[in-house]
C-alpha cells in the first residue's frame, strides 16, 4: 500500500509540474507586463491591492454555496440539452472582392460570430475582437468547439486592417492562433493596460500597439477611440487573475459613432459611457453566455436591453453568442430573450447572419434565422 501511495503521489506531482510548466512556457499563455506598462498598471485609479478593480463589488460566483457550485460544474461535465446546435448555422460566404475600399461616410458592420465583428468607420476597417479560432481554449483538443466549422471566410483572405481592438485577454476574445495570421495584415492594435505583453510575446512590434487605461482616449489618422470602463475580469494563465484590464470601446469619426461593449456584466458604467459620448448610432452589447450564478460578470438579455438604452444608442447589435456554448442555456436562448426585451422597449434590433454585411442607418437586418433551427 505505500508503495502504491508513493506511485500515485509521484504521478500526481509529475502532473503538477508538467502542467505548470506548460502554462510557463507555452505561448498562447501570454506574458505578464514588464517596464513602463507594468509602471502605468501599478498607478492606474483601477489598480488596488495587487489588482485591477471593478467599479462595483463584483462577485463571480461569491453568493453561490459549495454545493450549488459542485452542481453547475457537474451540468458542465454533464452538457445540457440544446446548448449546442444539431447543425452548422447559417452564414453568408465571403470573398476578397466583398471587401472594397471603405467609404468614408458609411458605417458597415460584419459580424463573424460571438465578438468578432469587423466594422468600417471613417474610411477604415477595424476588427473587435477578432477570436476566429476553432476553440475557446489554449489547447486544440478541451474547450468550447466553434459551432461552425469554417468561417465566412478563411483569414488568410481577409483585407488589410487598420485597427485591431482587443476588450480583454480571456480566450473567446483574445486567440493567440487569430493574432498570429493576423498581425502583419494588421496596422495597428489598441488594447486595455496589460494586454500589450501578450501580443509582444506572440510577434507583434511593440509600436504597432497602443495601451489606454479606462477614459484614456487615442486618435488615429480621424478614428477617435476612448477605452471605457466594463464589469468583468480577466486572465489566461494559473496565476495571473485580474493583473490585466478589461474594458469596452467607443469608436467616433466625425458623425459617426459606435460603441462595443466586449464582456460585461450590468452596471452604472453604461449611463456613465451614454453621457459622456452618446448618442451612438450602433452598439455592440453582449447578449450571451449567461447565468444567475455569474450575473455580475455577464448581463442577462434583459440587461443587455437596458444597457443599450443607457447608452443611448440607436440600433443594437448582440454579440457574444451564436459561435460558442460557455454557459448553461439553450444556444437561442439568449436571441429569444432579448427580441423580446427589445420589442417591449421599442429598440432597433439588428440581428445579421455571420457574414452578412450590412449597413448602420441605411439597412436593419431582422431576419429571425434562428428560428427554424434546433
Amino acid at each position: 500500500m505505500k508503495k502504491f501511495m508513493l506511485i500515485f503521489l509521484s504521478i500526481i506531482a509529475a502532473l503538477a509540474v508538467g502542467i505548470t510548466l506548460f502554462v510557463w512556457f507555452a505561448p498562447q499563455f501570454g506574458a505578464a507586463a514588464h517596464g513602463q506598462s507594468l509602471e502605468r498598471i501599478q498607478k492606474s485609479p483601477q489598480y488596488r491591492d495587487g489588482k485591477f478593480q471593478n467599479i462595483s463589488p463584483t462577485p463571480m460566483m461569491g453568493e453561490q454555496s459549495l454545493t450549488e457550485k459542485v452542481k453547475i460544474f457537474a451540468k458542465f461535465l454533464g452538457g445540457v440539452e440544446g446548448a449546442t446546435p444539431e447543425d452548422e448555422l447559417p452564414q453568408v460566404k465571403l470573398t476578397p472582392a466583398d471587401f472594397p475600399a471603405p467609404s468614408a461616410s458609411e458605417i458597415k458592420v460584419t459580424w463573424f460570430g460571438h465578438s468578432a465583428v469587423l466594422l468600417e468607420v471613417g474610411g477604415k476597417r477595424i476588427f473587435a475582437d477578432p477570436m476566429l479560432g476553432q476553440r475557446a481554449s489554449p489547447v486544440s483538443f478541451i474547450g468550447s468547439k466553434r459551432f461552425n466549422k469554417e468561417l465566412p471566410i478563411a483569414m488568410e483572405n481577409l483585407p488589410a486592417l487598420d485597427v485591431v481592438l482587443l476588450s480583454h485577454d480571456h480566450y473567446d476574445h483574445l486567440d493567440h492562433g487569430s493574432i498570429k495570421k493576423l498581425m502583419g495584415k494588421t496596422r495597428h492594435f489598441f488594447v486595455p493596460l496589460g494586454v500589450a505583453a501578450h501580443l509582444v510575446k506572440w510577434g507583434v512590434a511593440k509600436e504597432k500597439i497602443t495601451e489606454l487605461d479606462w477614459w484614456e482616449t487615442a486618435q488615429f489618422e480621424g478614428l477617435f477611440l476612448a477605452a471605457a470602463p466594463a464589469r468583468h475580469f480577466s486572465g489566461r494563465g494559473l496565476t495571473d487573475r485580474d493583473q490585466t484590464l478589461w474594458c469596452s470601446w467607443v469608436v467616433k469619426a466625425g458623425e459617426q459613432s459606435v460603441y462595443f461593449g466586449g464582456d460585461s456584466g450590468y452596471d452604472r458604467h453604461f449611463k456613465q459611457i451614454g453621457e459622456k459620448y452618446g448618442p451612438f448610432d450602433l452598439t455592440m452589447l453582449e447578449c450571451g453566455q449567461y447565468n444567475e450564478a455569474w450575473k455580475y460578470i455577464h448581463m442577462m438579455p434583459e440587461e443587455t436591453a437596458q444597457a443599450h438604452l443607457d447608452l443611448k444608442g440607436k440600433v443594437l447589435m448582440p454579440t457574444h453568442w451564436g459561435a460558442f456554448s460557455l454557459a448553461l442555456h439553450h444556444w437561442k436562448e439568449p436571441i429569444k430573450r432579448l427580441t423580446k426585451a427589445a420589442a417591449r422597449q421599442h429598440i432597433q434590433l439588428a440581428t445579421p447572419l455571420m457574414g452578412q454585411r450590412w449597413r448602420v442607418g441605411q439597412e436593419l437586418p431582422t431576419q429571425q434565422w434562428w428560428k427554424p433551427l434546433q
